[in-house]
């Protein structure tokens, strides 16, 4: 029996603090997308297991953009964004900006997208761009890109790029006359490190994906290294582009541990300071993120 005034038995031991795992988001994945469905609860629960504590589920088309809004509205760590995606420009009404507009102002849609140019893959073929079909659709693609933009201004969110194929220098052309009101990330970054300090030089953000992890992704890692912390966010893109050693399979949010992991190796840090960073600089990116 402890005598009076003893401390108790659990006093008597040294006390050590659990390690709390770093947390990240996942900024960019398309959860609205079929292939979610059969599991998607489950699904969740593997991302918050992995310490994901916020997903952002991007709008590709104006269906797309309202099922994000509603996956938003029913989980509480699931954020939209509403956009009209280059890919699909031919789909799409001549005028997205009413639309844009109304759903902008949910207080769960941090941002507009995911937007932007895609030459890589025009209704010429692959790689084309010589057709009076691919003008069009360039056209289009344009005339999209810069309507949501200045959605982007007027409501004072930030933007998504999706770019694709050559046209980098088309994109930042449309995206001066809205410098210094509408910042955006080229997200899925896979280009090298000149065109990285170009994009940060324009106050762009990059965000990286499980390319990071592939072994013929060596040029996205080499342009991670160069990215200060601070300058960009990690994401799945799911269903897309799950990393190693997941590779060939779906994607989904938990995977952001592991590009987290090889992005911390690449940049010598801590995954503390990496989550730090990231979910900061998230958190700054996208206004209505909390």
């Amino acid at each position: 029996m402890l005598a009076a005034g003893s401390p108790a038995v659990w006093q008597q031991f040294p006390v050590f603090a659990a390690k709390v795992m770093p947390f990240f988001f996942d900024t960019h994945a398309h959860l609205d997308y079929p292939d979610f469905q059969p599991d998607f609860v489950p699904m969740l629960a593997r991302a918050r297991a992995a310490g994901i504590t916020k997903m952002i589920s991007i709008g590709t088309d104006g269906e797309s953009s309202r099922r994000a809004i509603a996956l938003a509205e029913q989980h509480a760590d699931v954020y939209a964004t509403v956009g009209w995606h280059p890919g699909d420009a031919l789909n799409a009404p001549d005028d997205i900006r009413p639309t844009l507009r109304e759903q902008a102002r949910h207080p769960k849609v941090v941002a507009i997208g995911e937007t932007g140019l895609d030459y890589y893959r025009l209704p010429g073929g692959k790689g084309s761009g010589t057709t009076a079909a691919d003008a069009r659709c360039k056209e289009k693609q344009a005339h999209l890109f810069q309507q949501q933009l200045e959605v982007a201004a007027e409501t004072g969110l930030n933007c998504v790029i999706h770019q694709r194929g050559d046209c980098l220098e088309d994109t930042l052309r449309l995206l001066a006359p809205f410098a210094g009101r509408v910042r955006s990330v080229f997200h899925c970054f896979a280009g090298d490190p000149a065109v990285v300090q170009r994009l940060l030089a324009l106050d762009c953000l990059v965000s990286f994906t499980g390319i990071v992890t592939f072994k013929n992704g060596q040029n996205v890692r080499a342009s991670l290294a160069v990215t200060p912390l601070g300058k960009f966010m990690l994401e799945t893109d799911a269903p897309y582009l799950a990393p190693v050693p997941f590779r060939g399979k779906r994607c989904e949010p938990a995977y952001v541990r592991q590009i987290a992991e090889v992005a911390a190796q690449v940049k010598n840090c801590s995954l503390e300071e990496l989550s730090a960073a990231t979910c900061r600089t998230a958190r700054e990116f996208f206004p209505k993120l909390n």
